[in-house]
């Protein structure tokens, strides 16, 4: 399937959310439709789906069984690195990041999306597919969700260009201020490694952030694939008082967009993304 086809990203997308869906509504150990079952209820190609199902078994979260079928994977282990009373600042990446715009539409938010961000699966997303550059090679592929509601008139240069966050303050009234973000490993299908210039099934980084405004109302829900062979994370978890520090204002958040961060606000944790040379 060509990355590159008109909506291929978007369906890709929505056939993934679909099987999610289908996973998050089961117990581990709990099996799910095949793969000629999954086409006639999601109205997909075979190929749409098959791509779909490796990248949830690569991602751990479905287990095939030779002659028996698909199952839900066992629950992973979830350690969380700081208490959740506790806010720390997240240091940037480094390098120059941009964006190429890969898909800009609106649409129904769907069973999932909408869960996630407190809404009805009727009422209108703004979903937005991008490649995140940095010094101009590509690093990350993100999905976007965000409530059509907040944004209208939300254009395809503010995706593109500048500080999104910083766009969604001043052209929109939206003030991001805290996000819970969650990091696992995954590996790349072959539209993602086509798009992000390196071998299928190499590994990468699953981010999914959740984010909210001052008032606590869900804003965006984003998952985010960052190279594996050039972005790594390093925790900092602060094991006592110490002496305020300035936040430096420069660089890009791992898996988050530069913006309403940058300005002091708390998130739950502290990671730090560094890009690796020399690869």
């Amino acid at each position: 399937m060509e990355a590159d086809v008109p909506g291929t990203v978007l369906k890709r997308e929505r056939t993934r959310d679909a099987v999610l869906e289908l996973i998050e509504s089961r117990s581990p150990g709990d099996a799910i439709p095949s793969e000629r079952a999954l086409c006639s209820l999601l109205g997909v190609s075979r190929p749409t789906v098959r791509a779909a199902v490796d990248e949830l078994v690569a991602a751990g979260l479905l287990v095939r069984e030779h002659g028996r079928g698909m199952f839900v994977a066992p629950a992973k282990i979830t350690q969380e690195l700081v208490a959740g009373d506790r806010a720390l600042t997240v240091p940037q990446a480094a390098g120059a990041w941009s964006s190429r715009l890969l898909e800009f539409t609106t649409l129904q938010a769907g069973a999932r999306v909408g869960r996630k961000l407190r809404m009805s699966p009727a009422a209108e997303i703004v979903y937005v597919a991008r490649l995140r550059l940095v010094d101009g090679a590509p690093m990350a592929i993100e999905h976007l969700h965000i409530r059509a509601e907040l944004v209208p008139g939300l254009s395809a240069q503010e995706l593109e260009s500048g500080d999104l966050y910083e766009h969604l303050r001043t052209t929109h009234g939206v003030h991001v201020h805290e996000a819970v973000q969650a990091i696992e490993p995954t590996v790349v299908t072959r539209a993602e490694a086509k798009l992000l210039d390196v071998p299928e099934l190499s590994p990468a980084l699953l981010f999914e952030r959740l984010t909210s405004d001052t008032a606590g109302r869900p804003v965006e829900y984003v998952h985010s694939l960052y190279r594996g062979d050039r972005y790594r994370i390093v925790s900092r978890l602060a094991l006592g008082p110490a002496a305020e520090v300035a936040p430096d204002r420069e660089g890009h958040h791992p898996g988050i967009p530069p913006g309403d961060f940058v300005h002091g606000d708390a998130i739950t944790s502290s990671t730090r993304g560094d890009v690796q040379t020399g690869v």
